[in-house]
């Protein structure tokens, strides 16, 4: 599967950030985004693109990447996918990945803000009180049959019995690997995700902002907290060598030279 060869033989997945909406220079913003695609895919490593990242909308990673001509490798690219999207939206979205080839998915209920609508379930045939990733995945997996593999983040931040039970419900409706909210050091609540057997990436942030990660995870992080990004890398990859790592604001310009020792 497409998603296991992302977990197993591209180890280190990089994000990287499409043009906002409100961009002041949008040529500008496209040529950035343009020049850090193409250097994670030269470099061998999976391009990550998260869906209004934060709840702040972007232009989206199908648009961009066809407007662009941007080379779509399928086992190098991962495009986020969250439930603020209309119907006729996430169909266009879907749509245009499968005919670009990008395989991968990541599913996620995601951040909404007054400027971002969210999905209804009506308009997806279904009857909830609120479209989830879990039934993101199952009208993936209904409407484009064999078209994605699609995978999950985990949280180990939420209260750990309602998270796994999450995860249970994500695999039975179709995910095939998880992507860990960034991690700070060894952390036990991971030993619950090892579990479910699936291919696994773990998060590591690579910002020495810790407000910003504070506000990512959900929760709040002790204020005295001294993060070295580098150095948190280090220690994830010392101790969970067998996972790939899910790079969060990499300073590709500024960090990728220091790091490619250990992303080998």
């Amino acid at each position: 599967m497409t998603g296991e060869v992302i977990m197993v033989s591209k180890k280190w997945v990089i994000e990287v950030l499409t043009p906002r909406q409100n961009e002041d220079n949008l040529e500008a913003g496209l040529d950035r985004f343009a020049q850090r695609y193409e250097t994670v895919v030269k470099n061998g490593y999976v391009v990550s693109i998260p869906d209004n990242s934060m709840g702040k909308p972007h232009f989206r990673a199908t648009e961009v990447i066809s407007e662009l001509g941007l080379p779509v490798i399928p086992e190098q690219l991962l495009i986020h996918l969250n439930t603020f999207h209309t119907k006729e939206d996430l169909q266009n979205i879907l749509t245009t990945a499968a005919e670009i080839k990008a395989r991968n998915l990541l599913v996620i209920t995601g951040d909404g803000s007054e400027r971002l609508t969210k999905l209804s379930p009506d308009s997806i045939g279904i009857q909830c009180n609120s479209v989830t990733s879990v039934e993101l995945l199952r009208h993936i997996a209904r409407e484009y049959p064999g078209k994605f593999t699609c995978g999950v983040v985990f949280n180990p931040y939420e209260p750990l019995d309602h998270e796994v039970e999450k995860m249970h419900r994500k695999i039975e409706a179709g995910a095939k690997f998880a992507i860990t909210q960034p991690l700070i050091g060894r952390d036990d609540r991971f030993d619950s995700l090892r579990d479910f057997n699936l291919p696994i990436v773990i998060g590591a942030w690579m910002s020495r902002n810790t407000r910003l990660l504070s506000d990512c995870i959900g929760y709040p992080l002790p204020e005295d907290l001294h993060y070295d990004p580098i150095e948190n890398l280090k220690e994830l990859r010392r101790n969970y060598p067998d996972y790939g790592l899910y790079l969060s604001l990499l300073n590709l310009g500024g960090q990728l030279p220091s790091i490619k020792l250990l992303l080998n």
